[in-house]
């Protein structure tokens, strides 16, 4: 038997004050779209606005439903859209806020499993890092180089070929 290990290392910056003016420009929008979110039901309010190797950028937002398995996470709806909009164009960066109406909003998250799955497949599909920065309204910002570090031991195409 062996062990393995796996870790990675991120930014952490005290503010938005902190980040290159691209980056701060990108998490200013995702901040400012959460309030177009529609999350009736958790009040947990998702912006995510990505910056495209075209210089274009798209924004998303989460979508919730009533029948909760029906909505959608702000990070696959602006993938959807931007696979859509520019399907010669990838992701360079994306910045993620949110707004939590039940409590604070004042610490990072980053992308539930299942959009850590499509960022993934984004990437692989574009042979392209996509980096990503992370914050709530306020307070810290992680940057992260490269989405698929959130996801180890993921699962690809090349193992349907296996």
């Amino acid at each position: 038997m062996k062990k393995e290990q796996y870790s990675f290392q991120f930014e952490v910056f005290d503010s938005i004050n902190d980040l290159s003016k691209e980056d701060a420009n990108l998490l200013q929008q995702s901040r400012a779209i959460t309030k177009t979110a529609y999350a009736p039901y958790s009040n947990f309010f998702v912006g995510a606005v990505a910056l495209l190797s075209n210089g274009e950028i798209v924004k998303g937002t989460n979508q919730e439903n009533a029948s909760f398995p029906v909505g959608i996470c702000a990070e696959r709806s602006l993938l959807s859209s931007t696979a859509a909009l520019f399907p010669a164009a990838h992701i360079l960066t994306m910045a993620i806020s949110y707004q939590n109406k039940n409590g604070k909003s004042n610490t990072p998250v980053s992308p539930c499993g299942m959009c850590r799955q499509a960022l993934l497949e984004h990437e692989k599909r574009y042979d392209h890092p996509i980096k990503l920065i992370l914050s709530g309204t306020e307070g810290e910002v992680y940057v992260i180089e490269r989405s698929s570090l959130l996801l180890p031991l993921s699962f690809t195409g090349d193992d349907l070929r296996k």
